[in-house]
C-alpha cells in the first residue's frame, strides 16, 4: 500500500520538495530535490538521497510551477518504484489571523489565502500557484497547508499588536512572526538535548539568508523578531530588517521611489548584499578582505546581539540557546563573535566544539547551554500532512 507522503516548497524561481516514507510508528525521508524555474533555456533539476548523495540530474526547460510539478510527478512516476504520492503537504508563508493550524485544502481554503496575498505578496502567489498547478494535474489527491505564521500564534497580544490605531489592527497590520516550522521543529527536539531544562527559557537564532530570533517557553512562542512580513527583525542575506518607517517616507518624497521600487529595494538589494555592495552570502563576506565586507558582518553581529538581548528582556533570563538554519549550523566564526558579546549571560563558549560544529558548543562550566541544531522544516510539514489525512 502507497504510504509516501511529498512535501512541496514552491518559491518564484524554484521548487523544492521532499518525499517521505510514513509507517505507523515513524516518517523516513526518501529523498529531498529541487527544480529551478524560469524563462532561461536551461533548468536544473537534481535529487538526493536521505545521505546526501546525488539521486538524479537533468537539464531541461521549466517556465512555471505547473511545469515544474508535472516533471517532478513524472519522475516519481519512474524513479521510486511508481510510488505516487498519497498527500501533499506544502509550506505556506502567512497563514494571517484565519489560520492558528495546518488544513487540509478545499475550495474556501484556497478563497482565505487568496485574502493573504496582500499581506505576503512576494510568497503567497507562489504557494498558492502550487497548490493550483496540482489541483489541475490530480484533483483528487489530498493537499495539507502547514503555515509559518501558526507556530507564533500564542504570542501574547503585547507581541502581537503595534501602536497604530484599533482598525488597522482589526484589518490585520499587526505581527504575526514567520520560521515557524522551524522553530516547530527545534521545540520538538529540544527535550532530546536539554530534558527538563526544554521547557525554560530558550532563544533560537535561525540565521540563514533569512534571519530571526524566537524567544519559547514551555516549547511555546512568546516572542520573535519578525513581524508583519519576513522584512523585519535582523538584517539578512538581501533583506533590511528593521527600518524607521520615515525613511520609507523619506524615499517616496525625496527620491521619488515608488511603490515597486522600495519593495525591490528592501527585499532584493538591502541587508548584507546592500551594506556590502559584495555579496548576500556570510561566506563570501567571511573570506573577503574588503572593509564593507567587514561592515557588513560586524552589523550582523551587532544586530543579532542586540535583538536576542531583547528575547532575553522578556524571558526574563535564558536557559538555553540554540543556533540553527544555513549561518546558525555552519558559522562558527559568526557564533563564536556572538557568543564573545554573550558572556552577561554566563556563557563560556568551547572553542574546539564550535570549530568542529558540536551538537553542544558550550562549556561544561557555562550556566547557559548552546547548542548547534540542524533544522527540519520538511518532516514538521510531513508529520502535520499524515495527521491530518489519518483523521
Amino acid at each position: 500500500m502507497n504510504k509516501t507522503i511529498l512535501v512541496l516548497n514552491a518559491g518564484s524561481s524554484s521548487l523544492k520538495f521532499a518525499l517521505y516514507q510514513t509507517t505507523h510508528e515513524s516518517i523516513s525521508m526518501i529523498c529531498r530535490g529541487k527544480i529551478e524555474i524560469g524563462d532561461h533555456a536551461s533548468s536544473r533539476f537534481h535529487v538526493k538521497d536521505s545521505r546526501g548523495e546525488l539521486l538524479w540530474q537533468q537539464t531541461l526547460h521549466i517556465a512555471h510551477h505547473e511545469n515544474a510539478i508535472e516533471v517532478l510527478l513524472q519522475w516519481l512516476e519512474t524513479r521510486t518504484d511508481k510510488r505516487q504520492p498519497m498527500a501533499v503537504g506544502h509550506r505556506v508563508v502567512h497563514g494571517g489571523m484565519l489560520f492558528d493550524r495546518p488544513v487540509l485544502i478545499d475550495e474556501q481554503v484556497i478563497t482565505r489565502l487568496l485574502q493573504l496575498v496582500p499581506l505576503a505578496p512576494l510568497h503567497q502567489p507562489d504557494s498558492l500557484a502550487g497548490i493550483s498547478a496540482l489541483r489541475r494535474l490530480r484533483p483528487d489527491l489530498p493537499q495539507v497547508a502547514c503555515f509559518d505564521t501558526c507556530f507564533h500564534r500564542t504570542m501574547p497580544d503585547e507581541e502581537q499588536i503595534y501602536a497604530l490605531p484599533g482598525h488597522l489592527i482589526d484589518q490585520g497590520i499587526r505581527r504575526y512572526g514567520f520560521h515557524g516550522l522551524s522553530y516547530e521543529y527545534i521545540a520538538h527536539i529540544l527535550p532530546d538535548h536539554l530534558g527538563d531544562r526544554a521547557t525554560g527559557r530558550i532563544v533560537v537564532a535561525h540565521l540563514g539568508n533569512g534571519a530571526s530570533l524566537c524567544a519559547l517557553q514551555q516549547g511555546k512562542s512568546i516572542a520573535t523578531t519578525m513581524g508583519f512580513t519576513p522584512l523585519e527583525g535582523l538584517p539578512m542575506g538581501t533583506r533590511c530588517g528593521n527600518l524607521d518607517p520615515a525613511v520609507l517616507l523619506y524615499l517616496t518624497r525625496e527620491q521619488h521611489m515608488n511603490h515597486d521600487t522600495l519593495t525591490d529595494l528592501l527585499h532584493r538589494h538591502a541587508g548584507l548584499l546592500g551594506v556590502s555592495g559584495i555579496s548576500a552570502d556570510m561566506r563570501t563576506l567571511l573570506a573577503s578582505n574588503d572593509p564593507a565586507a567587514k561592515q557588513a558582518v560586524d552589523l550582523f553581529v551587532w544586530q543579532v546581539c542586540r535583538q536576542l538581548g531583547a528575547m532575553v528582556a522578556v524571558l526574563e533570563g535564558i536557559d538555553g540557546l540554540v543556533f540553527t538554519a544555513g549561518i546558525g549550523e555552519h558559522a562558527s566564526q559568526i557564533r563564536a563573535r556572538i557568543c564573545a558579546r554573550l558572556k552577561w549571560l554566563s556563557i563560556e563558549l568551547d572553542d574546539s566544539a564550535n570549530q568542529a560544529n558540536a551538537t553542544r558548543i558550550s562549556t561544561a562550566d557555562s550556566h547557559t547551554p548552546v547548542l548547534v541544531l540542524p533544522t527540519d522544516e520538511e518532516i514538521i510539514i510531513a508529520r502535520h500532512t499524515l495527521r491530518l489525512i489519518a483523521a
